[in-house]
């Protein structure tokens, strides 16, 4: 830290003043010492014996005049006070410093940082101060995020929700206007209004199991599940649906047993939604691979692939984002509520795993990391590990 020159010239002055009052007061000393030594003979006497009787050395060398050796401690003694008063004014104008820069931060410059480099348990101060305003900082961003996140979230549902509402109520208009011209047209106003309302139920569904998983405190009802026996199970269940879209869809048996503790239903959540994506936007793939692996000592490693089309670059940081969709149009038969793959990634996020995804010209692959014990928690690579 560097002073400005009134400070350095605050601080020579102070050490003037202090060596002048220290030489007054030695003085001052001196001579109350010297009063009582001529006016008491016998003290006077003493001193002289012990001088004498006192030698040093092997030249036996006498010690000097007592006012000599009292003046020695006492410049050594002065020497330490100006040391001690000038250091504690100098922390003094440290200290101002530091509080100046405080209210200049105050002031609403929360980019600015206390720059100094000082010794001692000063820095550690400025160092305290500085992470403090970076956590003020960082929380207040947070907050920022969850009400920017708040709003977004208002207004997709909004979107969702009042486009198969408008669609409802045109319908139900004609039908009550009777603007219909035959009972086919009934039945079919009839058919677009009940699919509509069934597609606001999906969305509120996704959405309520959305906010549902996002919260940490959630409980789950974990049981000892069999990744084997599970993926035979999600093939025999997805078989006719993807035979339907021309896919095959199978899984890959391991060379040994694989176990995990999970809360089976919540799972089978994640992989119906991996499935039913791949399925939906599988169009002109031919097969669904599903696949698992021992990865990391206390981990498995569930692969859901398919040869479907490629997920541009683009959307691939992007496509765990609630409301988010690869496709433009968010209008399209295909479109879903934009919610399966949040749901999907807080669920595994609940398990104490994650998930990542990647995809080129020859398959798109989600892999789930998950910890074999429950309790566990694994982190992604180039992460630390987070404390159990």
């Amino acid at each position: 830290m560097k002073l400005t020159g009134r400070e350095k010239t605050e601080l020579f002055l102070e050490g003037i003043v202090t060596v002048i009052l220290l030489l007054l007061l030695n003085l001052s000393i001196i001579i109350l010492i010297n009063q009582s030594i001529y006016t008491n003979p016998g003290l006077r006497d003493g001193i002289f014996i012990i001088k004498r009787s006192i030698v040093i050395g092997p030249d036996h060398m006498h010690l000097w005049s007592w006012e000599n050796i009292f003046i020695v401690l006492m410049v050594l003694f002065d020497a330490a006070i100006v040391y001690w008063r000038l250091i504690r004014r100098y922390h003094q104008m440290q200290l101002r410093h530091i509080i100046s820069e405080l209210h200049y931060i105050a002031n609403g410059h929360l980019n600015h940082r206390i720059p100094f480099k000082l010794s001692g348990n000063t820095q550690s101060v400025v160092e305290s101060i500085n992470a403090l305003v970076d956590s003020v900082i960082k929380s207040m961003d947070e907050e920022r995020a969850i009400e920017s996140s708040k709003d977004e979230l208002i207004t997709n549902v909004s979107h969702d929700l009042r486009t198969p509402l408008t669609s409802i109520l045109g319908y139900l208009g004609l039908i009550r206007d009777k603007q219909y011209h035959s009972q086919e047209d009934l039945l079919k106003y009839t058919e677009i209004a009940y699919l509509k309302a069934k597609q606001m139920k999906s969305l509120v569904d996704n959405l309520f199991e959305y906010t549902k998983v996002k919260q940490t405190g959630t409980p789950l009802s974990i049981s000892r599940i069999d990744l084997n026996q599970m993926m035979e199970q999600l093939v025999a269940s997805f078989e006719l649906e993807a035979d339907k879209s021309d896919l095959a869809i199978s899984a890959k048996e391991t060379n040994k047993p694989l176990y995990i503790e999970a809360d089976a239903e919540k799972l089978g959540r994640v992989f119906n939604n991996l499935i039913s994506n791949a399925i939906k936007y599988g169009k002109g793939g031919h097969h669904i691979y599903l696949s698992a692996t021992g990865g990391q000592p206390g981990e498995v490693v569930i692969h859901v692939a398919n040869d479907g089309p490629e997920i541009p670059k683009k959307s691939l940081d992007q496509i765990f984002e609630r409301f988010y969709r690869v496709e433009s149009s968010r209008n399209k038969d295909t479109g879903g509520s934009g919610l399966g793959l949040a749901i999907a990634q807080s669920i595994i996020d609940l398990h104490g795993g994650y998930i990542n995804v990647s995809s080129d010209e020859g398959l798109t692959t989600f892999a789930i990391h998950l910890p074999v014990k429950h309790g566990d928690k694994l982190s992604k690579p180039g992460q630390k590990k987070a404390a159990e």
